[in-house]
């Protein structure tokens, strides 16, 4: 596989068209095996998997031509056809070379030897060469499917992956595409593209998508992909962060970086897709601090990233550091960094050691735990956080926004539903910071359809000990209300303005209302960033749905 059109097009539309027939989908695919060996493989087992292969073997029936449209059913298919596929492409297993050339009747395996997908033997077998799975989604603009091609893992290497290793679609691609904000727009960056999921979800709605990345091998891959999907509207760039875009701004930047922290030591692997080259979380800084000079006005960043808590330091103050130390002539962004875990020194070496396909409690794993931990130790680091980030350069004005919060725990719509959340909040926010109070006052509010309202009584009293406010989507919070608070919000049915809302409840209170509105519009402002009051004339955020995807 090589990058810029040098692999034959017609040996790709090739390979899709038999894709297409075989209905390689995501659907088809859990039908022959089932739920619980679907399960299984994203725990990286395969026996279960295998096991529904071998009592399926004798139903394979004759070839019969399938539609291309996703489904989970194999109806209309070669059982036989797909099966092979999966064994071979997903599960990481050789077959006859025959049967590929059953499966794949126009590519063909030399075909598919050509592409890089397999190797053919003297003996007439066709042994991967590289991961081929389905991926489905459904976004703003419908539920839709890809077939995405990646380096095989350990599990069909059988030892640790390979430093140049290109990951394929794993658990942070599929949360940064759900936090993705899908706006329309010209221009997107996707900073350190990888395998180029993330190219190829902002596809959908931008008119060209830049995507780079400091590993060629990464590119040729990515480029495949989006060429086997038909996406003809991204760039592929080779080169380390913002080097290839200098001197150019885009309307949307992404990136999941390779922030995993790793040591600067003699015998640790520096994994390509995961290790930026750089000490401790310093690529994340650099990520942070290099976007407003790649956004245009109003344009928004979104990353994931690790950061270090120090002794004196801790995680999110370290960001907020980040955030301050700006170039001459930049005005700063707005800023809304969301931790969602925090690991231990010990647990975060574990889980990356493993990562690799290290086994634990070998000579090596040992070896490599210990360099971990002296490299924490010798820059005085406790714990790991881990989250997301959220940047905009304002489209007037300086920064009105700076939230850095830790949200752990349950999230209302999960980590691949909060792109319309992300979306709704930069609007409010922009919105509430425009308003003084008075102006607050005048306005119009409704509750979110997803709040609920939570009242803890003293047995035989009237009145509430604890009133608390629910969020049932977004990041699920729940925020503490006293009873004055809560009739507000109660009352919030946009009909009444707040001030007049707050003039009924003095009034009947028998209380002063000027008093009453300054101890509530606090709360009122915070509430309407978060998403639990609506204003009824914010301007539509046009971010009504994000990408939900599932891979093999």
């Amino acid at each position: 596989m090589r990058l810029n059109g040098e692999v034959p097009s017609e040996l790709i539309t090739a390979l899709s068209a038999d894709l297409t027939a075989a209905r390689f989908t995501v659907g088809a695919l859990t039908s022959l095996w089932g739920t619980d060996a679907a399960a299984a493989l994203h725990r990286n087992q395969r026996v279960p998997a295998l096991r529904a292969l071998a009592a399926r073997g004798a139903a394979a029936g004759p070839k019969t031509a399938g539609s291309g449209t996703a489904g989970a059913s194999t109806a209309g298919t070669n059982p036989g056809a797909l099966a092979t596929l999966a064994r071979v492409f997903v599960l990481g297993l050789p077959v006859p070379a025959t049967q590929l050339n059953d499966a794949l009747p126009q590519l063909g395996a030399a075909g598919a030897e050509s592409l890089g997908l397999v190797t053919l033997t003297t003996e007439g077998e066709a042994i991967p060469a590289l991961d081929l799975r389905p991926y489905s989604y459904t976004d703003s603009r419908g539920v839709g499917s890809w077939w995405i091609a990646s380096d095989l893992g350990e599990l069909a290497l059988g030892h640790a992956i390979p430093e140049r290793h290109v990951l394929g679609v794993g658990g942070a691609s599929l949360t940064l595409s759900g936090l993705m904000i899908p706006t329309q727009v010209d221009s997107v960056l996707d900073l350190g593209t990888g395998c180029g999921i993330q190219a190829l979800h902002a596809s959908r709605h931008a008119k060209r998508v830049v995507a780079t990345d400091i590993s060629e091998r990464a590119l040729e891959l990515a480029a495949f992909n989006a060429e086997l999907n038909g996406i003809t509207s991204i760039e592929f760039r080779l080169g380390s962060l913002f080097e290839p875009v200098a001197g150019e701004r885009f309307d949307h930047i992404i990136s999941n970086p390779p922030f995993v922290i790793t040591p600067r030591t003699a015998g640790v692997p520096s994994y390509e897709y995961r290790d930026g080259g750089l000490e401790g979380d310093a690529i994340v800084e650099k990520v942070i601090r290099g976007a407003e000079a790649h956004l245009t006005p109003g344009g928004v960043a979104q990353l994931l990233g690790n950061w270090e808590y120090r002794e004196g330091a801790q995680g999110l103050d370290r960001v907020g550091l980040w955030l301050d130390q700006r170039e001459p002539g930049e005005l700063g962004l707005d800023a809304w960094v969301v931790e969602r875990e925090v690991q231990s020194v010990t647990e975060y070496a574990e889980t990356w050691i493993r990562d690799g396909g290290t086994v634990a409690g070998s000579a090596r794993f040992d070896a490599l735990y210990g360099a971990w931990l002296d490299d924490f130790e010798r820059r005085g680091v406790s714990r790991v956080g881990f989250g997301y980030v959220t940047l905009r350069r304002p489209a007037t004005g300086t920064p009105t926004l700076r939230r850095l919060e830790q949200l752990a725990g349950a999230v209302g719509a999960n980590d691949t539903g909060l792109g319309p959340h992300i979306a709704a909040t930069l609007v409010a926010s922009a919105w509430v910071a425009g308003l003084d109070d008075s102006s607050l006052a005048r306005t119009v509010l409704e509750v979110a359809g997803d709040v609920t309202q939570e009242s803890h009584y003293w047995p035989g009293d009237e009145d509430p000990t604890a009133i608390t406010l629910h969020q049932g989507g977004g990041f699920a919070r729940s925020e503490p209300a006293g009873t004055v608070l809560a009739a507000v919000v109660g009352a919030c049915d946009g009909e009444l303005s707040i001030g007049a809302i707050g003039g009924a409840i003095a009034e009947i209170l028998e209380v002063d209302e000027a008093e009453l509105l300054a101890e509530v519009l606090p709360s009122i402002r915070e509430l309407v960033v978060t998403g639990m009051l609506s204003p009824t004339s914010v301007p539509s955020s046009n971010q009504t749905s994000n990408p939900v995807s599932r891979s093999v």
